[in-house]
């Protein structure tokens, strides 16, 4: 089992793959990770994250950074679990460069609603978080919502009629 992960160990992580890299590529931090570096949560249990363009040199540094920092690694974005929100990248956070990689936050409204379709207790926490913090508007987060509505289908594990609920309960509170 490897030890929760600390916002001085990612720093560590992010130094260290920028290190590996030989070309341009972004990073892109999510679940956790965000939490953790935006300062919500002391630790988190993996380092979710997504690259582009995928490059074998990077799967390989995370096989080697994984046990050499004692890290979990999960690859995941909002976007494999509801459909892209328009304009996502845009809304990309910027959190520095190391080496050839640029280090960015997933865009917050596409954490949030996957967090809520996931419907998980910290994951609502983090959502409540970043609206108290003043990082995510309720009424953008119910139009963004409402943008990918008409895609639901597309991901069967959802069941639109609880997320569509669980939206405007939280888009609701004032």
């Amino acid at each position: 089992m490897r030890e929760v992960t600390s916002q001085e160990k990612i720093k560590k992580f992010m130094r260290a793959l920028g290190e590996s890299a030989s070309q341009e590529a972004r990073v892109y931090f999510t679940g956790g990770t965000t939490a953790v570096l935006m300062g919500w949560r002391e630790t988190t249990i993996d380092i979710d994250m997504r690259f582009n363009p995928d490059s074998d040199e990077l799967f390989r540094a995370l096989q080697a950074l994984k046990e050499v920092l004692q890290v979990n690694i999960e690859l995941a974005a909002p976007s494999d679990f509801i459909p892209p929100l328009p304009g996502w990248e845009e809304r990309c956070e910027f959190i520095g460069r190391e080496g050839k990689i640029t280090f960015y936050h997933y865009d917050l409204y596409s954490q949030a609603l996957s967090k809520i379709e996931r419907g998980h207790t910290q994951d609502l926490k983090d959502v409540e978080s970043m609206l108290q913090n003043g990082l995510l508007e309720r009424q953008k987060l119910l139009t963004l919502y409402q943008s990918i509505e008409p895609q639901l289908h597309r991901y069967p594990a959802i069941d639109p009629r609880s997320f569509s609920q669980a939206v405007y309960q939280i888009t609701d509170k004032k």
